[in-house]
């Protein structure tokens, strides 16, 4: 069992930046896949960023790609979401999620977190 907890959510200007934090707990190992998804009002799930728990390979969605980083420190147990240069589009429920494989399929993770609220202002 993993146990995953979010935060560092909040409400930011336009062109702001935030760090969104994902506490580990359990039985993640270096084969994990630590991913970020988020929801939008009346919207689905969709993919925002994944990595190894190894630090290996990270991929983004399109839409996110230069300007969010996905990280990790071992040492705390958590995965991080640097996001700069946000747009209110970016106005979601961010969750973070662990899973097998290394892909942008919410279907695919087996673990979630409860969600943190992220609200860019125009």
């Amino acid at each position: 069992q993993v146990q995953l907890v979010e935060s560092g959510g909040g409400l930011v200007q336009a062109g702001g930046s935030l760090r969104l934090a994902c506490a580990a707990s359990g039985s993640i190992t270096s084969r994990h896949a630590m991913g970020w998804f988020r929801q939008a009002p009346g919207k689905e799930r969709e993919f925002v960023a994944i990595m190894k728990w190894s630090g290996s390979t990270q991929n983004y969605a399109t839409s996110v790609k230069g300007r969010f980083t996905i990280s990790r420190d071992h040492a705390k147990n958590t995965v991080y979401l640097q996001m700069t240069s946000l747009k209110p589009e970016d106005t979601a429920v961010y969750y973070c999620a662990a899973g097998p494989h290394l892909v942008s399929d919410a279907g695919a993770m087996d673990y979630w977190g409860a969600g943190t609220l992220v609200t860019v202002s125009s």
